[in-house]
């Protein structure tokens, strides 16, 4: 059975094979991966996006949006923040969270609006 998916010939295109490899070990591949590793988790997809629809939010209000303790909550939020994808600020006794920059910001948003593209073609 053929598929319309897949090379009918075994055919490569040497040079632009040996340039893309050539760009690829120069990037942080696996650093990338793990951002997005970390964003393929609900609870933390959720966070993000609910940071995207406030600039800012407290951890018992982000805990309270994702429907789960302060301490998973922190732990996510934690690992968001590790990875360069949030930053924190705490004021008195309370700890807001923000996305880190609008890079972050325009990926979360740009993944919610593909999905909606993707899902009204069919």
């Amino acid at each position: 059975m053929k598929t319309k998916d897949v090379c009918e010939i075994n055919c490569v295109h040497e040079a632009t094979v040996s340039k893309v490899k050539s760009l690829l070990t120069e990037q942080p591949i696996k650093d990338v991966a793990s951002i997005f590793k970390a964003l393929a988790d609900e609870t933390r997809i959720k966070i993000a996006y609910a940071l995207t629809l406030e600039e800012e939010l407290c951890v018992c209000d982000v805990a309270n949006i994702v429907g789960a303790t302060t301490a998973t909550t922190s732990h996510h939020l934690r690992l968001l923040h590790n990875l360069g994808l949030a930053k924190y600020e705490k004021r008195g006794k309370l700890v807001y969270y923000s996305l880190d920059d609008d890079h972050v910001t325009q990926l979360i948003k740009l993944a919610f609006t593909h999905h909606t593209e993707v899902k009204n073609r069919g």
